[in-house]
């Protein structure tokens, strides 16, 4: 109505020279005219507030309405004309109910540089080298590490699961033992859920009740792969093939670290069988300690770097293991920028129950 206001002071101004007569027929003519527009107006804006609220309380919505997470895919949520500004997405409410999103969230109108393409060719050539030369040493009885195994394609497509897993229901959190010690990563157990309070495995995990995902077949085939090209590589050292069922993945940040530890909470059959433990490495490098004790200052030291695998079974597989340190922005830069990867290391590993 501001800009009518303006018009009228103009008008008013403009019949200063004309009688008094005039004056008042033009006062009131410019009144009913004001009167018509305000209920013309008035009306207008009362429709839009209806259809506004309507829009934002639809008849069959509820509170609890989660219907717009299948369309979340990798955890950014979609923007809506209309929707609150406040309003958090898909991936945050996740979050909050105990998910965590190993990649940071790409902002909205963001553009990403890519690194230059002869950068580009060198990390690929360097990612080729180590996968096809098929290089495989033999650490001890029963342990094995193929170096460089994973294409830094699988790597992408690992952490892209992951993080689209992470995000929903028995995705990431962070774990602790009875005492409410915290440990120093997050995790998501893929298959069957493992307890660290009892550590024992089960079908749902008892702080939320939550089922673990299932294992993606993809994940299967590269484990397959991994032990019969571990065993062509290393003969000498043979490992039995596994059909996972357990999946424990952990993200470390850059300040995160395992103590020295057993994997022995499978099955006695598993354990008896030397069924083999298969991990994967991605993201930034981790200092591996490995032993027959738990004393740290005994271990031997492995560095595992991004597309590293490490298997160990058979006479190893009751090994003391675990992680001191997380080697800053070590990842490779590719991996971060087709992934927008946090820093951290990303650690799958598999065996069968």
């Amino acid at each position: 109505m501001e800009p009518f206001g303006r018009g009228g002071g103009g008008g008013r101004g403009g019949g200063g020279g004309r009688g008094r007569g005039h004056r008042s027929q033009s006062i009131s003519r410019v009144t009913n005219i004001f009167l018509c527009l305000k209920v013309v107006v008035g009306n207008e804006q009362c429709g839009r507030g209806r259809g506004s609220e309507e829009k934002k309380q639809p008849q069959n919505s509820s509170p609890d309405s989660r219907s717009d997470y299948d369309s979340v895919g990798m955890g950014m949520a979609k923007l809506n004309i209309g929707d609150d500004v406040d309003k958090p997405s898909a991936a945050a409410a996740a979050v909050e109910e105990g998910g965590f999103d190993i990649c940071h969230p790409k902002q909205p109108g963001s553009v990403v540089l890519k690194p230059p393409l002869l950068a580009q060719n060198r990390e690929r050539r360097k990612s080729r080298s180590s996968n096809n030369n098929g290089i495989g040493l033999s650490l001890r009885p029963g342990m094995v590490f193929l170096k460089g195994y994973l294409s830094l394609s699988d790597q992408q497509k690992i952490v892209e699961r992951c993080r689209e897993l992470g995000v929903g229901v028995g995705g990431f959190y962070q774990p602790g033992y009875g005492e409410g010690t915290k440990m120093h990563l997050k995790m998501m157990c893929l298959g069957k859920n493992w307890d660290p309070h009892t550590s024992q495995y089960g079908e749902r995990r008892p702080f939320d009740g939550a089922k673990p995902p299932h294992i993606p077949p993809e994940f299967q085939t590269l484990v397959t792969n991994a032990l019969r090209d571990s065993n062509a590589l290393v003969p000498q050292n043979r490992l039995p093939s596994i059909s996972p069922d357990i999946c424990i993945v952990n993200f470390y940040s850059q300040t995160g670290r395992l103590g020295l530890h057993q994997d022995k909470d499978e099955s006695e059959d598993s354990l008896r069988r030397g069924l083999p433990v298969v991990s994967f490495s991605i993201g930034d490098s981790a200092q591996f300690l490995y032993g027959d004790h738990r004393d740290p200052d005994k271990a031997e030291k492995l560095q595992l770097e991004s597309g590293d695998v490490l298997i160990f079974g058979g006479p190893s597989r009751n090994v003391f293991h675990g992680v001191s340190a997380i080697h800053p922005n070590s990842a490779p830069n590719l991996l971060l920028q087709q992934t927008n990867l946090r820093p951290g290391r990303l650690n799958l590993t598999f065996r069968q129950y």
